[in-house]
This record gives structure tokens, C-alpha cells and sequence, in this order.
């Protein structure tokens, strides 16, 4: 059966037949070209290029220009699987009109199929007026990483009544106001299983258990490249980094013995041109 490209409308029925949703975080053109030949639902292309291909310390620096800029590397890999532009912080937080101007240009000029924010109920009013515009969006509630310096730093929420209670809320306020799909991040497993019984949209989640509507992973971190943090919640199903740094030491290796380039990899000039050129001296 030929694939064709997903949309918001085939990740609901997923949801509604019980089947896992496969998402994957990448920025780049030949990761997304992987991920979507691999047969990944969706694509989110996070502000966390930031910190994993960047080398900030937060996805707080990353501006409108940079993410335009990779979703459009990720789009031009893609054929089938969605894909999800993250709004880097900032770009929706000051008003509702700057808020659908930015979701336009991620979706215009980036050439995304849906865009991500940050935030609970606070940012219902902000979906529903994106969502109006014609924009699909994601919303993301749990660990919010545009806002780690007010959860006072990487950690797990909702493990209190109030915290969960408040997670509850919040998905249901956002499902409310037009969100197609939640990202549930560093949510107990338990919290994100009455979270999605209690929403008729998919959440996937990060961190979040087994019991969500599906998972993501970013590939940097399931192929073992990103090596500066590794959280809980993430299995390494390779280890490039060694891989790859064995590879650069070899190459050193046998660019100072001499060893590469071979004929194989040589391009050569007949003798009788050589030759020829040589008395025209």
C-alpha cells in the first residue's frame, strides 16, 4: 500500500483504534530524510536545536530566523510524516497578534504543517486564536523548557495533587480551544494515562510513561550522538558517537600515513595529456 502524507485527522484515528503514535525530534535534512523513510508519524522540529546542535545552554536563544531555518531543512526531506515547527520563546508570549503572526511565518516561509507552543490554560486564548487563523497546533504542558528557570530547572512535574490536578486542567483547556494534539513531558506515568482517557485528541508523550497516546524521542539522543546530558526517559538504540568518532580517528590515521587517498579514490589524467601539458610549459 502506496503511503500518503499524514495529517492531524489520521494521528486523531490512531488515537480512536488504540495504535501508538511514533514521533521524533530532528533538525537537519538527512535526519528528517531517515525519519521519514523509517516510517515516523511526525516530525517535530524543536527549539532544542538550540542546546543539541547550537551548544546553548537553553532553547530561550533561539529566534524566529533559526527556526524558519531548519524547518525548512526538515521540509525540503519529508514526504509523508507531519511535521511540527516548535515557536521559540518570545514569539507568542507578548500578545495574541504577534502569537498568529509568528505561527504564519513558521508555517509560511518554514513550510510547516503545524506549530507548538509552551503552556497551559494560560495560552488557551493564544491556541484558539492561532487555530482560528487556520493554523494547526500542538500544545506541550508539563516540563516547558522555554520557562525551566521558573519550574527551577529540569525535573518532573505534576507529582502532587495540586501539580497533576493543574496538568489535568490544562490539557483539557487546551484540547478546548482547538489544540489537534498535547506533548506530555516529565509527567508521572499515571498522570499522563488520565490525561489522555480524558481527552478525545492524541498526547504523546516525552518522559511521560507508557501509557500516553504515543512517544517521542529525539534521534540525536536515540542514536546516541548528543553526549553532553542523558535524560531518564531516554533509550539508546545506537551509539554513533563512538562510531563516528572512530571513523574521524581513523581518517586522521591514514591522512598522516598516506594511506588516503587511494587510486580508488583519485581522479587520474592520461599519460599522453600529462605529457603534452608538461612541453607546453
Amino acid at each position: 500500500m502506496e503511503r500518503k502524507k499524514i495529517t492531524p485527522q489520521d494521528l486523531l484515528i490512531k488515537k480512536e483504534q488504540g495504535q501508538k503514535i511514533v514521533r521524533v525530534v530532528c533538525y537537519d535534512y538527512p535526519m528528517a530524510l531517515l525519519a521519514d523513510r523509517a516510517g515516523v508519524d511526525s516530525i517535530l522540529v524543536g527549539d532544542s536545536v538550540g542546546m543539541v546542535v547550537l551548544g546553548e545552554t537553553s532553547t530561550v536563544p533561539i529566534t524566529m530566523e533559526q527556526m524558519v531555518h531548519h524547518c525548512k531543512a526538515v521540509m525540503r526531506a519529508v514526504k509523508y510524516a507531519l511535521v511540527i515547527g516548535d515557536l521559540p520563546f518570545l514569539s507568542y508570549q507578548t500578545c495574541i497578534p504577534d502569537a498568529i503572526y509568528n505561527a504564519g511565518v513558521l508555517m509560511k516561509y518554514g513550510g510547516v504543517d503545524a506549530v507548538k507552543l509552551e503552556g497551559g490554560e494560560e495560552f488557551a486564548p493564544t491556541v484558539e486564536a492561532i487555530v482560528k487563523a487556520g493554523i494547526p497546533v500542538v500544545g506541550h504542558i508539563g516540563l516547558t523548557p522555554q520557562t525551566i528557570s521558573k519550574l527551577g530547572g529540569y525535573k518532573v512535574q505534576g507529582t502532587d495533587i495540586a501539580t497533576a490536578r493543574k496538568l489535568v486542567k490544562d490539557a483539557k483547556a487546551l484540547e478546548a480551544a482547538g489544540a489537534f494534539m498535547l506533548t506530555l513531558e516529565c509527567v508521572p506515568d499515571r498522570v499522563a494515562e488520565l490525561i489522555c482517557k480524558a481527552l478525545t485528541i492524541p498526547a504523546t508523550g516525552i518522559g511521560a510513561g507508557p501509557y500516553t497516546d504515543g512517544q517521542s524521542l529525539n534521534v540525536y539522543d536515540l542514536l546516541g550522538i548528543f553526549e553532553r546530558f542523558t535524560p531518564k526517559f531516554v533509550k539508546k538504540y545506537a551509539n554513533l558517537s563512538e562510531t563516528i568518532l572512530q571513523a574521524l580517528q581513523q581518517y586522521k590515521a591514514e591522512v598522516e600515513q598516506g594511506v588516503f587517498p587511494g587510486p580508488e579514490h583519485t581522479y587520474h589524467i592520461e599519460k599522453k595529456i600529462l605529457d603534452e601539458v608538461l612541453e607546453g610549459k
